[in-house]
């Protein structure tokens, strides 16, 4: 397809308009919550007590399995913006807007719509297309009750005879994470902590959890740790990376946890609770990733 042929199908997605998808296999319910809270290691206990959901799980109710997904507006364009090369893809922009919260018992629905299509723009990855589209979650009274917008870039990777491809999933870096890149470069796991209080935390952020501070600095881990949780991910397929492959959330015994791959350990013999140690990945020229491999108990 020609530049203007994909703008036009652009337009033809957006034209739909909000189409709705299958309602979520579930009502909103307790058990979910618990195990929400339990993995992000929330123990506010007023979600349960007031029979309401965290905000930030409005996703949680109606991602779809392998087998269940919805076509969408959305996905006719992102076909078709791969078919014609531009198969590199990063997420820009993820921005939720909170209405109320959801309650116990309420079946929520989602509704998408393709907001548009910028380009071709030249990148730092690549000539490509940024995609935009809306996610409304609408309860069983057709009260909306969260909203996303969504944004990824869909690039044609930049082929360079003398480098390595660079690796399609490439991290957003800014002022809040550059120290934590920088030292994965240098061979060093960096957890920001306040310059105040000294209360560590992960992902990095612009504002201590406890005190509030805006003063910001970092500690070096000692690069060891324990496998808190893990999931094998079979589908969709991951541009840049062979299926199946281990991602884990890895506790450090500095106190704060980590998402990284699991790596040289079959898949079988990963487990909860496995000592590990953090390696580094050079994926491209410029990219170098923290992953983890088994370690000494």
């Amino acid at each position: 397809m020609t530049d203007e042929e994909l703008h036009e199908l652009a337009a033809k997605q957006a034209a739909l308009g909000e189409v709705r998808g299958t309602p979520a296999p579930d009502p909103v319910n307790a058990p979910m919550i618990r195990h929400w809270l339990a993995a992000m290691g929330d123990a506010n206990p007023v979600y349960l007590d007031k029979g309401v959901a965290p905000p930030a799980m409005a996703q949680v109710w109606t991602m779809p399995g392998l087998r269940d997904k919805d076509r969408s507006p959305v996905d006719d364009m992102l076909a078709a913006l791969t078919a014609n090369g531009y198969t590199g893809v990063v997420a820009t922009n993820c921005e939720q807007t909170y209405h109320r919260y959801a309650r116990l018992g309420e079946r929520l629905t989602p509704a998408t719509r393709f907001a548009g299509l910028a380009g071709p723009k030249r990148t730092a990855l690549g000539v490509g297309y940024f995609a935009t589209w809306n996610v409304t979650w609408y309860a069983d009274d057709d009260e909306p009750v969260a909203e996303m917008l969504f944004r990824v870039l869909k690039f044609r990777p930049a082929a360079t005879p003398q480098k390595r491809e660079p690796y399609p999933l490439q991290p957003a870096i800014n002022q809040d994470t550059a120290f934590f890149w920088e030292g994965v470069k240098d061979g060093e796991l960096r957890i920001q902590s306040c310059a105040d209080c000294g209360e560590l935390r992960h992902p990095p952020g612009p504002l201590c959890p406890r005190c509030r501070s805006a003063n910001r600095s970092y500690k070096v881990a000692s690069g060891h740790g324990t496998l808190y949780s893990f999931v094998v991910h079979h589908h969709p397929p991951v541009p840049g990376r062979e299926v199946p492959f281990v991602v884990g959330v890895v506790e450090l015994p500095e106190g704060v946890r980590i998402v990284g791959n699991v790596v040289d350990c079959p898949i079988e013999e990963v487990d909860i609770g496995m000592p590990l140690r953090v390696t580094y990945r050079p994926m491209d020229d410029r990219l170098v990733l923290p992953m983890w491999a088994p370690g000494e108990s």
